[in-house]
Parts: C-alpha cells; sequence; structure tokens
C-alpha cells in the first residue's frame, strides 16, 4: 500500500479523467483515495500551432478541497512524475485557495438587496402593471 501523497491521473469506470495530489486511505475492507483540489486539465489551441492547458475543477459547485472516493470507482490510476504538470496543478490550487479567502460580502453597492418574498411581490407587481 502507498503510504505518501503522490500526484496521479486518474481515469474513472465513468470515462472522466481527472489530475490530482492523492492519498490513500483504508477502512475495513474498502480502501478510499483523498484527493487534494481535483481538477479535469483540457488541451487548446491559442495562436498557431501552440497549444496550452486549461486547469478546472473537477466539482465546480463545491468550495471544499479535500474529496474522498471509492477505490472501486477507478478504471486506472497513473502516478505523474511530470514537474511541469505538478506546479501548474499547484499553482491552480494555490490560487483557488486565495480566490475563496478574497471573495467579496455582499452589499448594497453591487445591486439590490431583498429578501425572495419581496423580490416575488415587486416581480408580480411588474408584471401585473404590463
Amino acid at each position: 500500500m502507498i503510504e505518501e501523497d503522490f500526484y496521479a491521473t486518474i481515469k474513472f469506470k465513468s470515462g472522466e479523467e481527472i489530475f490530482s495530489k492523492v492519498s490513500c486511505s483504508e477502512e475495513e475492507d474498502r480502501t478510499f483515495l483523498l484527493l487534494d483540489n481535483p481538477v479535469t486539465i483540457e488541451k487548446v489551441k491559442n495562436k498557431g500551432s501552440i497549444y496550452g492547458y486549461k486547469f478546472e475543477p473537477w466539482l465546480k459547485t463545491t468550495k471544499e478541497d479535500l474529496l474522498i472516493i471509492n477505490l472501486e470507482d477507478v478504471l486506472t490510476l497513473v502516478e505523474s512524475k511530470d514537474v511541469e504538470t505538478i506546479a501548474m496543478h499547484q499553482t491552480f490550487s494555490d490560487q483557488n485557495q486565495y480566490n475563496d479567502t478574497k471573495q467579496k460580502k455582499l452589499n448594497r453597492k453591487m445591486g439590490y438587496i431583498s429578501t425572495i418574498n419581496e423580490a416575488k411581490e415587486s416581480l408580480e407587481k411588474l408584471f401585473n402593471d404590463t
């Protein structure tokens, strides 16, 4: 069993492919993978024949950076020694954490703030007036 954290590309049985820092955990008769900031990587073409890579969070509706998956859902897992990809993942993770701590709170200067009931009444009034 692998005891240290490592970077890996993970291909799921569903066909999805992600890149993440990985550690393993065993509980009873099951093995879980702990994923630190899992991302999808897409190769994109820039001007001419220059290519780059686009990193996006694997799950876009959560701000959690540590996710747990069941090893049974994994088709294959390949440890990565690619220094460039690892460095890009670390930079992406650092920027993501910085942006999360920098998020602004809503205030009246950003727009009108109301309750759902107030907004509903206002929209109904606009609708009925037309």
